[in-house]
């Protein structure tokens, strides 16, 4: 049984890939969050960039607590996928929106999205254990391939009570850009360009690269 652990929090990115994976015998795909404080997004430093690195770090963390429960005799993952999302503001590609703190910052971001077209950044990576050759190098000999993407999504312009009915639901929890494309702002914003899985928080050329490596003899 060839076991990937999801280094993620959100349940629709497992639920997605579970999905996606469920015709390949013999694979256990689960989940477990790092154990990882996320940097901070900043402002003047490109969106894409930043995704990229983000996402890089977190791959450093999950190859450190693999070498944690080594120690203590935990069974581990054959392969591990990490993966980062920041949203882009709308006018300008150096201004990240990120997770927000609390249903303020929400609101302002669902503001600042509302009747425009934005892009989202989604780095995913995949790691493998020593012996294998990836591109980056990581703690305890393991070893991540990379891979950032982008989609274009459009708001809905929002009217007062629409606004005051997506923060109240608290879908934006969690969520980069404050909203969820597939759960609650399905109703207000659309795909333009690129793949929905790439809203969803995953690039998509990782996702193939992910299928070719469990279906490989």
């Amino acid at each position: 049984m060839l076991r990937v652990r999801v280094a993620s929090a959100s349940e629709r990115r497992l639920a997605w890939l579970v999905e996606r994976f469920e015709v390949v015998e013999d694979v256990d795909i689960f989940a477990t969050p790092l154990l990882f404080d996320e940097p901070v997004v900043k402002v003047g430093i490109p969106v894409c960039q930043q995704t990229t690195d983000t996402c890089l770090a977190k791959a450093e963390a999950a190859a450190s607590e693999v070498a944690m429960a080594r120690s203590i005799g935990s069974e581990l993952p054959d392969l591990i996928l990490v993966a980062d999302t920041i949203v882009e503001d709308p006018d300008d590609p150096n201004v990240p929106l990120g997770k927000p703190e609390d249903a303020a910052q929400a609101t302002t971001m669902l503001l600042r999205l509302s009747g425009t077209r934005h892009r989202v950044w989604s780095a995913s990576a995949i790691l493998q254990p020593p012996g294998r050759d990836g591109e980056h190098r990581l703690h305890g000999g393991w070893t991540a391939n990379l891979w950032t993407e982008s989609a274009v999504v459009e708001f809905d312009e929002l009217s007062q009570d629409r606004l005051v009915e997506l923060v109240s639901s608290g879908s934006w929890q969690g969520k980069a850009g404050a909203y969820d494309l597939a759960g609650a702002a399905a109703a207000d914003a659309k795909l333009i360009e690129g793949e929905e899985v790439t809203v969803l928080g995953l690039a998509p050329s990782a996702v193939t690269a992910l299928y070719n490596a469990i279906t490989s003899p």
